[in-house]
């Protein structure tokens, strides 16, 4: 029998203490080191086992191959549902084992009982492995997407012992689905289920079964208020994809997005739409996010943004207003906010707009969250037409990087933008000086600028747009 050793982790990181202390140092958290036993275990899980001699048993040796061997692409198994097989790389990879996060309620579950039961239709046995609900609730959530009729089994268990035990037999399923792996657990560590040592422990056992097997596992994870995954973080690095479902409360659509891949790109997004009958994929989202905006009002730009290989279109709102604060407010939803000073401080010190008196409010449209800086000339032309009333032409796109001299830098795929902008009926681009040979190919009006103060300067001199309303009577 193994030999249990008592070992202190704190349940935030995942850090290892021989004593117990009042804070993690590794992550500064205070009150999360606990106490756990673990079995002493050596290679692939199993107890270590002494020698007659009173050592160690030997390791076995195994055959070394060189770089020169013939590769094969590792096989992809695609899901039928294309956003979701866009942000694997094509589709998943056999003997993969991918972590899906999100908040609780985005579609999690939804999204995974659609894409299993397409996978059991088209013959692949799917196994769908719940630990937070009853055979009969899944049974429900099925009944009210409409698929009963596919042969996804299903069972409800988080004895990972049992599990692997149980999926040895017959043949091997394409597709696992743990949810979720904070609920799993093992019999090798003597801790509650959720506990760091029970996480990582699980998540081993699992990730063994489907390297040894072939077949793809899905494991849920639960958030932080933080957003991040729940757990260790080391969970993150033994698996072989992270995925982040995102969405936003008021806001019907959600968002897949992929952190780390190592069959695929790590900057794909995949957008749904949420509706009474389950997740509806999202094939042009440059649609969806540009639905509904207001064409005559001011401080609104249109972003060619890139996620990933998908260009897509998304609409910047900025509100700008005097302040009566001794600091003035900056809010923002959808951007770095770091970066939105830095647009401020360029425009006050190379364009000169003063903005230190007013309050500046900036909003990204749809929930849409935007990372790369390729949308600083978008903000900054949203500023200026919020500041001077002047209306933005609605059949314009911008982008564009702005360094801290005032110059607009050049972006990547350029192209791609301008192409998804003329798809969609836009006539006119401003962009920087570079992409001024795109103009041919794309068929638009491209407006090269190599100088914020050049881009104000035109903002300014298109002079105000629509009127404000008139007052009511007696104020």
């Amino acid at each position: 029998m193994a030999r249990a050793l008592t070992t202190y982790v704190c349940q935030s990181c995942g850090a290892t203490y021989g004593r117990w202390q009042g804070k993690c140092e590794s992550c500064g958290a205070w009150n999360t080191i606990a106490e756990e036993s673990v079995a002493a275990t050596g290679v692939g899980g199993a107890p270590v086992k002494a020698k007659a001699g009173g050592g160690k048993a030997k390791g076995r040796a195994f055959a070394l191959a060189g770089l020169d061997g013939a590769s094969e692409q590792a096989p992809r198994m695609e899901t039928q549902v294309g956003e979701l097989d866009r942000v694997f790389g094509g589709g998943l990879v056999r003997g993969s084992v991918i972590l899906l996060g999100g908040d609780p309620g985005i579609g999690k579950s939804t999204l995974l009982i659609q894409a299993s039961a397409r996978l059991a239709r088209m013959g692949h046995r799917v196994v769908y492995i719940s630990g937070e609900e009853a055979v009969d609730q899944v049974r429900l959530r099925a009944e009210r997407l409409g698929l009963t009729a596919s042969p996804v089994e299903l069972a409800a268990e988080t004895n990972v012992e049992d599990i692997v035990a149980t999926l040895a037999e017959g043949p091997a399923p394409r597709l696992v689905v743990i949810d979720s792996i904070q609920t799993m657990w093992t019999d090798t560590v003597e801790s509650a289920p959720g506990t760091v040592s029970q996480v990582r422990s699980a998540a081993q056992v699992l990730i063994r079964y489907a390297k040894k097997s072939g077949a793809a596992v899905i494991l849920v994870g639960h958030v932080t208020k933080d957003g991040q995954i729940a757990g260790p973080r080391v969970v993150e690095h033994m698996v072989d994809a992270v995925m982040s479902f995102e969405g936003e409360g008021g806001h019907h659509f959600r968002i897949l997005r992929s952190v780390k891949n190592r069959f695929g790109p790590t900057d794909e997004i995949g957008v749904f739409e949420m509706t009474g009958k389950g997740l509806r994929e999202v094939p042009n989202p440059s649609e969806l996010f540009l639905a509904g905006r207001d064409l005559g009002a001011p401080g609104t730009a249109v972003f060619a943004g890139m996620e990933g290989t998908r260009p897509v279109l998304v609409e910047i709102q900025a509100l700008v207003a005097a302040s009566t604060l001794g600091t003035p407010r900056r809010a923002v939803v959808g951007w770095d906010p770091s970066r939105l000073s830095m647009v401020l401080a360029v425009l006050d010190a190379h364009c000169g707009v003063r903005l230190g008196s007013h309050d500046v409010y900036l909003n990204v449209a749809g929930g849409l969250r935007i990372a790369e800086p390729a949308a600083d000339l978008a903000v900054a032309a949203a500023l200026v037409s919020s500041l001077s009333g002047a209306v933005l032409p609605s059949d314009a796109v911008h982008f564009g990087e702005i360094s801290l001299s005032g110059a607009v830098r050049p972006v990547a795929q350029a192209a791609a933008r301008l192409k998804e902008a003329r798809k969609l009926g836009f006539v006119r681009a401003v962009v920087p000086e570079i992409a001024r040979g795109e103009q041919a190919e794309s068929g638009l009006t491209v407006q090269a600028v190599t100088h914020l103060s050049t881009l104000v300067a035109d903002i300014a001199a298109s002079g105000v747009g629509r009127a404000k309303p008139k007052a009511v009577a007696g104020e």
